[in-house]
Protein backbone atom coordinates (compact mmCIF):
# COMPACT_ATOMS: atom_id res chain seq x y z
CA UNK A 1 0.00 0.00 0.00
CA UNK A 2 1.33 3.58 -0.63
CA UNK A 3 0.71 5.69 2.32
CA UNK A 4 0.67 9.81 1.65
CA UNK A 5 1.23 12.02 4.36
CA UNK A 6 0.22 15.53 3.30
CA UNK A 7 1.03 18.07 5.93
CA UNK A 8 3.82 16.38 8.20
CA UNK A 9 4.63 19.64 9.69
CA UNK A 10 1.10 19.98 11.51
CA UNK A 11 2.59 17.53 14.12
CA UNK A 12 5.79 18.52 14.14
CA UNK A 13 9.62 17.36 13.36
CA UNK A 14 10.25 15.48 16.45
CA UNK A 15 7.12 13.24 16.50
CA UNK A 16 8.28 9.62 15.13
CA UNK A 17 6.67 8.54 11.97
CA UNK A 18 8.87 5.99 11.03
CA UNK A 19 6.84 2.61 12.48
CA UNK A 20 4.62 3.78 9.53
CA UNK A 21 6.96 2.37 7.28
CA UNK A 22 6.08 -1.12 8.78
CA UNK A 23 2.37 -0.85 6.91
CA UNK A 24 3.75 0.48 3.06
CA UNK A 25 5.33 2.40 1.04
CA UNK A 26 5.27 6.14 2.54
CA UNK A 27 5.59 9.12 1.10
CA UNK A 28 6.02 12.52 3.45
CA UNK A 29 4.95 15.61 2.24
CA UNK A 30 6.04 18.61 5.15
CA UNK A 31 3.30 21.01 3.53
CA UNK A 32 0.62 21.38 1.22
CA UNK A 33 0.89 23.22 -1.99
CA UNK A 34 -2.83 23.58 -3.68
CA UNK A 35 -1.76 23.59 -7.08
CA UNK A 36 0.29 19.83 -5.80
CA UNK A 37 -2.23 18.23 -3.78
CA UNK A 38 -4.79 16.46 -6.58
CA UNK A 39 -1.55 15.11 -8.46
CA UNK A 40 0.28 14.34 -4.78
CA UNK A 41 -2.55 11.84 -3.72
CA UNK A 42 -2.94 9.96 -6.99
CA UNK A 43 -1.62 7.11 -6.34
CA UNK A 44 -2.43 6.69 -2.65
CA UNK A 45 -4.31 4.26 -1.31
CA UNK A 46 -4.18 6.01 2.33
CA UNK A 47 -4.50 9.62 2.78
CA UNK A 48 -2.88 11.47 6.21
CA UNK A 49 -3.78 14.59 6.29
CA UNK A 50 -5.04 17.61 8.85
CA UNK A 51 -6.43 20.85 7.21
CA UNK A 52 -6.88 20.08 3.39
CA UNK A 53 -10.29 20.13 1.51
CA UNK A 54 -11.30 16.25 0.96
CA UNK A 55 -13.49 16.93 -1.59
CA UNK A 56 -14.34 15.96 -5.72
CA UNK A 57 -11.46 18.77 -6.50
CA UNK A 58 -8.56 17.47 -4.42
CA UNK A 59 -9.83 13.49 -4.64
CA UNK A 60 -10.39 13.32 -7.87
CA UNK A 61 -7.48 11.67 -9.50
CA UNK A 62 -7.17 9.53 -6.56
CA UNK A 63 -8.47 6.33 -8.44
CA UNK A 64 -6.30 3.94 -5.52
CA UNK A 65 -7.85 5.74 -2.73
CA UNK A 66 -9.25 3.65 0.12
CA UNK A 67 -8.87 5.38 3.32
CA UNK A 68 -8.34 9.15 4.49
CA UNK A 69 -6.76 9.32 8.22
CA UNK A 70 -7.50 12.81 9.64
CA UNK A 71 -5.03 13.94 12.57
CA UNK A 72 -7.63 15.42 14.69
CA UNK A 73 -10.87 14.95 15.92
CA UNK A 74 -13.06 17.52 13.72
CA UNK A 75 -13.92 15.97 10.60
CA UNK A 76 -15.06 19.18 8.99
CA UNK A 77 -13.01 18.75 5.79
CA UNK A 78 -14.61 16.35 4.79
CA UNK A 79 -17.25 16.04 1.91
CA UNK A 80 -19.01 12.78 3.22
CA UNK A 81 -21.38 12.80 0.12
CA UNK A 82 -18.50 12.39 -2.24
CA UNK A 83 -16.64 10.16 -0.02
CA UNK A 84 -19.46 7.85 0.57
CA UNK A 85 -19.97 8.02 -3.28
CA UNK A 86 -16.50 7.03 -3.81
CA UNK A 87 -16.82 4.02 -0.52
CA UNK A 88 -13.60 6.12 0.64
CA UNK A 89 -13.63 5.28 4.36
CA UNK A 90 -12.56 8.14 6.61
CA UNK A 91 -11.05 7.72 10.43
CA UNK A 92 -10.42 10.21 12.31
CA UNK A 93 -8.38 10.00 16.17
CA UNK A 94 -10.04 10.78 19.66
CA UNK A 95 -9.31 12.10 23.03
CA UNK A 96 -5.37 12.39 21.95
CA UNK A 97 -5.41 15.83 23.53
CA UNK A 98 -7.57 15.79 26.16
CA UNK A 99 -5.02 16.37 29.24
CA UNK A 100 -3.28 18.79 27.44
CA UNK A 101 -6.35 21.41 26.65
CA UNK A 102 -6.99 21.07 30.25
CA UNK A 103 -3.54 22.59 31.11
CA UNK A 104 -3.69 24.66 29.04
CA UNK A 105 -6.68 26.13 30.16
CA UNK A 106 -5.29 26.91 32.87
CA UNK A 107 -1.95 28.19 32.03
CA UNK A 108 -4.27 30.82 30.34
CA UNK A 109 -6.08 31.59 32.75
CA UNK A 110 -4.05 31.93 35.15
CA UNK A 111 -1.81 34.28 33.21
CA UNK A 112 -4.84 36.82 32.55
CA UNK A 113 -6.41 36.66 36.20
CA UNK A 114 -3.13 36.94 38.24
CA UNK A 115 -1.52 39.32 35.70
CA UNK A 116 1.55 37.55 35.36
CA UNK A 117 3.27 39.12 32.93
CA UNK A 118 2.91 42.16 34.29
CA UNK A 119 4.78 41.32 37.39
CA UNK A 120 7.11 39.24 35.18
CA UNK A 121 7.88 42.38 33.74
CA UNK A 122 8.07 44.25 36.68
CA UNK A 123 10.77 42.09 38.00
CA UNK A 124 13.04 41.39 35.07
CA UNK A 125 12.90 45.32 34.64
CA UNK A 126 14.86 45.93 37.39
CA UNK A 127 11.92 47.58 39.30
CA UNK A 128 11.74 44.73 42.16
CA UNK A 129 15.16 45.47 42.70
CA UNK A 130 14.71 49.42 43.39
CA UNK A 131 11.99 48.38 45.39
CA UNK A 132 11.82 49.42 49.18
CA UNK A 133 9.71 47.06 50.68
CA UNK A 134 9.44 42.89 49.98
CA UNK A 135 6.10 42.75 48.27
CA UNK A 136 4.37 44.74 45.01
CA UNK A 137 0.77 44.79 44.93
CA UNK A 138 -0.01 47.47 42.62
CA UNK A 139 -2.08 45.50 39.90
CA UNK A 140 -4.69 43.59 42.05
CA UNK A 141 -5.67 39.83 41.68
CA UNK A 142 -7.89 37.55 43.29
CA UNK A 143 -8.35 34.29 44.85
CA UNK A 144 -10.13 31.86 42.40
CA UNK A 145 -11.68 29.87 45.56
CA UNK A 146 -15.38 30.07 46.05
CA UNK A 147 -15.79 31.72 42.63
CA UNK A 148 -18.43 30.21 39.51
CA UNK A 149 -16.35 28.11 37.01
CA UNK A 150 -18.90 28.12 33.83
CA UNK A 151 -18.55 25.88 30.74
CA UNK A 152 -20.10 25.71 27.51
CA UNK A 153 -19.44 22.17 26.10
CA UNK A 154 -19.40 19.62 29.17
CA UNK A 155 -17.85 17.08 26.79
CA UNK A 156 -14.59 15.10 28.03
CA UNK A 157 -12.65 17.89 27.78
CA UNK A 158 -15.37 20.19 29.64
CA UNK A 159 -15.55 17.53 32.65
CA UNK A 160 -11.84 17.40 33.05
CA UNK A 161 -11.87 21.49 33.28
CA UNK A 162 -14.38 21.10 35.89
CA UNK A 163 -12.93 18.60 37.94
CA UNK A 164 -9.78 20.57 37.93
CA UNK A 165 -11.80 23.44 38.92
CA UNK A 166 -13.99 21.97 41.57
CA UNK A 167 -10.32 20.85 43.55
CA UNK A 168 -9.64 24.61 43.29
CA UNK A 169 -12.90 25.40 45.35
CA UNK A 170 -15.42 27.15 42.06
CA UNK A 171 -18.52 26.21 42.33
CA UNK A 172 -19.07 24.86 38.70
CA UNK A 173 -22.31 25.41 36.14
CA UNK A 174 -22.74 24.75 32.78
CA UNK A 175 -24.71 25.15 29.67
CA UNK A 176 -25.44 22.24 26.90
CA UNK A 177 -25.15 24.23 23.25
CA UNK A 178 -27.06 20.54 22.09
CA UNK A 179 -29.18 20.72 24.93
CA UNK A 180 -29.36 17.21 24.97
CA UNK A 181 -25.97 16.92 27.67
CA UNK A 182 -27.59 16.07 30.98
CA UNK A 183 -24.85 15.38 33.82
CA UNK A 184 -25.88 15.13 36.83
CA UNK A 185 -22.79 16.10 38.86
CA UNK A 186 -22.76 19.61 37.64
CA UNK A 187 -25.49 22.10 37.76
CA UNK A 188 -26.87 22.41 34.23
CA UNK A 189 -28.12 26.11 33.40
CA UNK A 190 -29.55 28.09 30.57
CA UNK A 191 -26.84 30.78 28.07
CA UNK A 192 -28.20 33.84 30.21
CA UNK A 193 -27.88 32.92 33.79
CA UNK A 194 -23.58 31.09 32.66
CA UNK A 195 -23.33 34.46 31.29
CA UNK A 196 -24.53 36.57 34.40
CA UNK A 197 -23.43 34.42 37.53
CA UNK A 198 -20.19 32.97 36.19
CA UNK A 199 -16.59 34.44 36.87
CA UNK A 200 -15.08 32.65 34.59
CA UNK A 201 -16.22 31.11 31.51
CA UNK A 202 -14.54 28.08 29.52
CA UNK A 203 -15.17 27.40 25.69
CA UNK A 204 -15.27 23.34 25.15
CA UNK A 205 -17.62 23.31 22.38
CA UNK A 206 -17.03 22.34 18.39
CA UNK A 207 -18.10 24.37 15.73
CA UNK A 208 -21.95 24.08 14.55
CA UNK A 209 -24.61 25.80 13.71
CA UNK A 210 -25.97 25.88 17.46
CA UNK A 211 -22.37 27.34 18.26
CA UNK A 212 -21.09 29.89 15.71
CA UNK A 213 -21.05 33.40 16.65
CA UNK A 214 -22.97 32.10 20.19
CA UNK A 215 -20.66 34.94 22.26
CA UNK A 216 -21.48 37.97 20.79
CA UNK A 217 -22.09 41.86 22.05
CA UNK A 218 -25.57 40.93 23.45
CA UNK A 219 -23.88 38.24 25.28
CA UNK A 220 -20.82 39.70 26.48
CA UNK A 221 -22.69 42.45 28.11
CA UNK A 222 -24.53 40.27 30.41
CA UNK A 223 -20.99 38.99 32.07
CA UNK A 224 -20.21 40.22 35.37
CA UNK A 225 -17.32 43.16 34.84
CA UNK A 226 -14.74 41.62 36.36
CA UNK A 227 -15.47 37.84 34.54
CA UNK A 228 -12.51 36.37 32.41
CA UNK A 229 -13.28 34.44 29.08
CA UNK A 230 -11.39 31.86 27.95
CA UNK A 231 -11.82 29.74 24.56
CA UNK A 232 -10.78 26.75 23.40
CA UNK A 233 -13.14 25.19 21.62
CA UNK A 234 -13.39 27.07 17.74
CA UNK A 235 -12.69 30.61 17.10
CA UNK A 236 -15.71 31.49 15.17
CA UNK A 237 -17.75 30.69 18.59
CA UNK A 238 -17.05 34.18 19.52
CA UNK A 239 -17.66 37.79 17.54
CA UNK A 240 -14.33 39.01 18.05
CA UNK A 241 -15.15 42.60 17.06
CA UNK A 242 -17.73 42.09 19.98
CA UNK A 243 -14.90 41.07 22.22
CA UNK A 244 -12.65 43.38 20.85
CA UNK A 245 -15.33 46.18 22.18
CA UNK A 246 -15.63 44.48 25.44
CA UNK A 247 -12.01 44.28 26.11
CA UNK A 248 -11.25 48.02 25.56
CA UNK A 249 -14.66 49.38 27.20
CA UNK A 250 -13.93 46.58 30.19
CA UNK A 251 -16.95 45.23 30.15
CA UNK A 252 -15.21 42.14 31.12
CA UNK A 253 -11.88 42.19 32.85
CA UNK A 254 -10.08 39.59 30.33
CA UNK A 255 -9.73 36.81 27.50
CA UNK A 256 -7.66 33.91 27.31
CA UNK A 257 -7.75 32.72 23.72
CA UNK A 258 -5.74 29.55 21.79
CA UNK A 259 -7.97 29.60 18.78
CA UNK A 260 -8.86 32.31 16.61
CA UNK A 261 -11.74 32.77 13.47
CA UNK A 262 -9.12 32.83 10.51
CA UNK A 263 -6.02 30.51 12.13
CA UNK A 264 -2.83 31.97 11.04
CA UNK A 265 -4.05 35.48 12.76
CA UNK A 266 -5.45 37.24 9.83
CA UNK A 267 -3.50 40.62 9.90
CA UNK A 268 -6.80 42.67 10.57
CA UNK A 269 -8.12 40.72 13.41
CA UNK A 270 -9.07 43.55 15.31
CA UNK A 271 -7.63 41.23 18.84
CA UNK A 272 -4.40 42.27 17.12
CA UNK A 273 -4.57 45.61 18.64
CA UNK A 274 -4.95 44.89 22.44
CA UNK A 275 -1.64 44.79 24.03
CA UNK A 276 -2.20 44.55 27.47
CA UNK A 277 -1.45 41.39 28.18
CA UNK A 278 -3.19 41.93 31.70
CA UNK A 279 -6.45 41.64 29.77
CA UNK A 280 -5.84 39.37 26.81
CA UNK A 281 -3.53 36.45 25.92
CA UNK A 282 -3.97 34.71 22.57
CA UNK A 283 -1.99 31.62 22.24
CA UNK A 284 -1.05 29.97 18.03
CA UNK A 285 -3.48 26.86 18.46
CA UNK A 286 -1.93 24.94 20.24
CA UNK A 287 -3.48 24.13 23.60
CA UNK A 288 -3.36 20.34 21.41
CA UNK A 289 -0.06 20.19 20.90
CA UNK A 290 2.31 18.95 24.22
CA UNK A 291 4.66 16.50 22.88
CA UNK A 292 3.06 13.45 24.35
CA UNK A 293 -0.11 14.42 22.36
CA UNK A 294 1.18 15.27 19.12
CA UNK A 295 3.02 11.62 19.26
CA UNK A 296 -0.39 9.87 20.65
CA UNK A 297 -1.99 11.54 17.21
CA UNK A 298 0.97 9.40 15.23
CA UNK A 299 0.12 7.24 16.98
CA UNK A 300 -3.71 7.15 16.95
CA UNK A 301 -3.47 7.10 13.19
CA UNK A 302 -1.01 4.32 12.67
CA UNK A 303 -3.42 1.80 14.69
CA UNK A 304 -6.38 2.86 12.45
CA UNK A 305 -4.53 1.66 9.54
CA UNK A 306 -3.49 -1.54 10.74
CA UNK A 307 -6.67 -1.83 11.55
CA UNK A 308 -8.42 -0.85 8.43
CA UNK A 309 -5.76 -3.71 6.90
CA UNK A 310 -6.73 -6.20 9.22
CA UNK A 311 -10.74 -5.35 8.25
CA UNK A 312 -11.34 -3.98 11.70
CA UNK A 313 -13.82 -0.19 11.58
CA UNK A 314 -11.74 1.42 13.98
CA UNK A 315 -12.50 5.05 14.19
CA UNK A 316 -14.09 4.93 10.90
CA UNK A 317 -16.93 8.21 10.54
CA UNK A 318 -19.20 8.22 7.93
CA UNK A 319 -20.83 12.06 8.32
Amino acid sequence: MKIVFLETDTLGNDVDLSKFDQLGEVIKYPMTNPKEDAKRIAEADILIANKVAMNEQTLKEADHLKLICITATGTNTIDFNYTNKRNIKVANVKGYSTQSVIQHTFALFFYVFEKLRYYDDFVKSGEYIRSDIFSFFDVKFNELYGKTWGIIGLGEIGRGVAAVAKQFGCKIIYYSTSGKNQNPDYEQVDLDTLLSESDVISIHAPLNNDTKDLIGEEELRKMKKSAILLNLGRGPIIDEHALTKALREDWIAGAGLDVLTVEPMAADNPLFEIKDSKKLIITPHIAWATVEARQRVADEVYKNIEAFQKGEPRNIVTE
